[in-house]
């Protein structure tokens, strides 16, 4: 058996009223999480109030303290 790098992906745990910050794709930005279930997560633009159910798309990178949100930009 051939040993190699490996690299490993888990599904973010969501937890509602949650803060986060999408860094990169489509989704990218501050959002608010409304909602969670095992196959789906609500989230709110804290801008627009827009509120969007997206099948669960999340993998942890970071966590970050002392981050303004929502940002101005």
């Amino acid at each position: 058996m051939a040993v190699h790098n490996v690299t490993v992906f888990k599904p973010y745990p969501f937890s509602k009223g949650q803060k986060i910050n999408i860094a990169d794709g489509p989704r990218q930005g501050d959002w608010e999480v409304l909602a969670v279930t095992d196959r789906k997560v609500k989230l709110r633009c804290p801008v627009s109030f827009r509120e969007f159910e997206w099948n669960r798309f999340c993998y942890f990178i970071e966590e970050r303290e002392g981050v303004e949100w929502p940002r101005k930009d």
